[in-house]
């Protein structure tokens, strides 16, 4: 009976993986239904106007917040670099998950905060970085530090970051789009009568399709963090380490103990620092309950 409840890491990645792309197929869709009731209601040039104005500034989000994301990450929250000799066992865990991974060695850094946690960012392996609190290298002992250090080194393996750039940047023209809709039906020429049902289904569409692509990008980062802890059991061979660190850092958090970090940032962490509704990360009990039967 035992043996039938047991996960595999390898099953539990690949199934992750699937699910992410699927819920970023829906984004693409609710794009591409926003752009049609668009251009039903107002003509196609009105609806190309749309397209070049979000993808300039959509491009300029891409080059700025991909290109630079791992510096962004660093310089929001205040980190120092990692001292080699003063913090000997970071950079001795992560040397050694990097071996295992095949990966290039990321720059460390530590940041000032007394709750466990740690991220990952940077636009590919070649240039990520790995930043955890000093609460994290206070409170956790070798095994259970290997395990949240071997969760951010699958993140970087993943290319999570380049993902959920994507994602994002998806969701933000479908933003714009629907704000620039919405705008400018109090412009638009009155002589232009367009069909009222059209409009109807275009406003809502229009209110509705950021939250629920938001929503869906929510769950497209909840996948990607069941995918990390899977990749880090294959890493380090065992989950135990993490389960307990997972452990901590559900005793530890409390609502008015979030720490100084940006909502912006907050998917990167191993543990939301935001605890609501909304939460970028899956409840910490069901990660622990996976891991458990791994």
């Amino acid at each position: 009976m035992e043996k039938a409840n047991r996960i595999s890491f390898h099953d539990q990645i690949a199934k992750n993986k699937f699910y992410s792309f699927l819920l970023l197929l829906v984004i693409f869709v609710v794009l591409i239904g926003i752009g049609a009731i668009i251009g039903l209601i107002a003509g196609p040039d009105y609806f190309f106007t749309i397209l070049i104005i979000s993808i300039i500034l959509s491009l300029f989000y891409i080059w700025l917040g991909y290109y630079y994301s791992g510096k962004i990450a660093i310089a929001s929250v205040g980190a120092k670099p990692a001292n080699p000799k003063h913090h000997k066992q970071y950079y001795d865990i992560v040397e050694g998950l990097t071996l295992a991974s095949g990966l290039p060695m990321p720059k460390l850094y530590i940041m000032k905060d007394e709750n466990i946690n740690a991220f990952a960012s940077g636009r590919n392996p070649q240039n990520s970085v790995i930043c955890v609190t000093t609460g994290a290298l206070n409170k956790l002992n070798k095994q259970e530090l290997e395990g949240v250090l071997a969760h951010e080194i699958s993140h970087i393996a993943n290319y999570d970051i380049r993902f959920m750039t994507i994602a994002t940047v998806l969701v933000g023209m479908i933003a714009i789009i629907s704000e620039i809709f919405l705008r400018s039906l109090w412009i638009k020429d009155e002589d232009n009568k367009a069909n009222a049902i059209l409009v109807i289904i275009g406003i809502l569409l229009a209110i509705l399709a950021p939250i629920l692509v938001q929503l869906v990008q929510l769950a497209i980062s909840r996948k990607r963090e069941y995918s990390a802890d899977a990749s880090a059991v294959k890493f380090t061979r065992s989950p135990t380490g993490l389960i307990n660190a997972l452990k901590k850092i559900k005793n530890e958090n409390q609502p008015e103990k979030k720490g100084k970090v940006s909502k912006a940032i907050a998917p990167l962490f191993i543990s939301d620092p935001f605890l609501n509704l909304l939460s970028t990360h899956p409840p910490i009990e069901k990660r622990i309950e996976i891991l458990e039967r791994m």
